[in-house]
């Protein structure tokens, strides 16, 4: 059977630099004083020094943005929003495409993961266009899965491989999560927007043996915690939770399923762990439940560090940077998404 493999990734994130803007701006969502000292002290305690977004930020202390599209009292509603997506996505896709400094004249096939935003004729066909891709190229869209979807996509490239070896799959996760700012007095909800970002991230899969090798993907599922991780449709955008208890979760239920996840290799014996930073303290958690010793998730926090939680996008960020920083051995991918669950690939470096 034909090995698949993903040989390049570029990335890309949008000019503007939010984080500190954002935590300087959020008390003022917050009415209760004992919820602004909270986030203060989450904030402190987040791991993460930058996030981009296609949203300029106001250089002044009472306004958000510079377009005022932010307004106290007058947040934009979906409409609004999905024309920022429709607006902003095609340039940073083609960005992240620019990035990967690859020859895209043998790809065959586009699929692209995106849960944050929805037009149509779509972004795959923009991709299509502006990379001058064959008009032929057949096209598949993940969508909606959350910060997972990047393993459902590059899973998708690998059965498109085998079953064609001389196929050549574009694999584009793109996410502008920091659209979907909501004006909210609710804590929980505003520490999830500390951690969100918005970036770009693509791939090319192909059977060239050249990068990571792909070698088998699984799920677990967790039921009894679906309600941890949401992601919905609102008037005003799209409304996530994200609960204090996803690490709890995680920690928890992880390791009975690590036999099946790691089809049998016990875990020690993984010498790369590519684990989607969905933010410290789910990494903490997953360090805590795969056993591993301090530094073994350095890169997914040094990607936590630097661009924050881009969704479907940052664990593609996190293998770009095992592969430029010349990783070798078997290695294991996962990230979580709604559900709750966690989606894994097995790869060789």
């Amino acid at each position: 059977m034909t090995t698949a493999y993903l040989n390049a990734i570029g990335t890309a994130v949008p000019a503007h630099e939010v984080h500190q803007k954002f935590v300087d701006h959020a008390p003022r969502l917050l009415s209760s004083p004992r919820d602004r000292r909270l986030f203060a002290r989450m904030a402190d305690r987040a791991a993460i020094e930058r996030r981009y977004s296609v949203i300029a930020p106001h250089p002044s202390a009472g306004r958000l943005d510079q377009d005022d599209l932010f307004r106290p009292g007058a947040f934009p509603d979906t409409k609004t929003r999905m024309a920022l997506y429709e607006r902003h996505a095609p340039d940073l896709a083609f960005a992240a495409a620019l990035d990967l400094e690859a020859d895209l004249g043998g790809i065959t096939h586009l699929v692209l993961a995106s849960c944050t935003g929805f037009f149509a004729p779509g972004l795959d066909l923009h991709i299509v266009e502006r990379l001058g891709l064959h008009p032929g190229t057949e096209r598949t869209i993940v969508g909606f899965m959350g910060c997972a979807a990047a393993i459902n996509a590059l899973k998708i490239a690998r059965h498109i491989v085998r079953s064609a070896p001389d196929a050549g799959v574009l694999v584009v996760c793109l996410e502008l999560c920091t659209i979907h700012l909501q004006e909210t007095d609710d804590l929980e909800q505003v520490l999830s927007f500390l951690i969100f970002a918005d970036g770009c991230a693509a791939g090319v899969v192909s059977a060239q043996p050249r990068g990571l090798a792909l070698h088998g993907f699984g799920a677990a599922i967790v039921p009894e915690a679906a309600d941890q991780i949401t992601w919905r449709i609102g008037n005003t955008g799209f409304d996530m939770r994200l609960s204090g208890e996803v690490p709890a979760s995680l920690a928890h239920h992880l390791p009975p399923y690590l036999p099946a996840i790691l089809d049998g290799h016990p875990a020690g014996q993984i010498a790369l762990w590519a684990i989607h930073p969905g933010g410290r303290t789910v990494l903490d958690a997953v360090e805590k439940a795969l056993e591993l010793a301090p530094g073994g998730l350095a890169l997914s926090r040094e990607i936590l560090r630097s661009y924050g939680n881009m969704s479907s996008a940052t664990i593609m960020f996190v293998l770009k940077s095992m592969l430029e920083g010349g990783a070798a051995g078997s290695g294991c991918a996962m990230a979580f998404g709604p559900g709750l669950v966690a989606e894994i690939m097995l790869f060789e470096a």
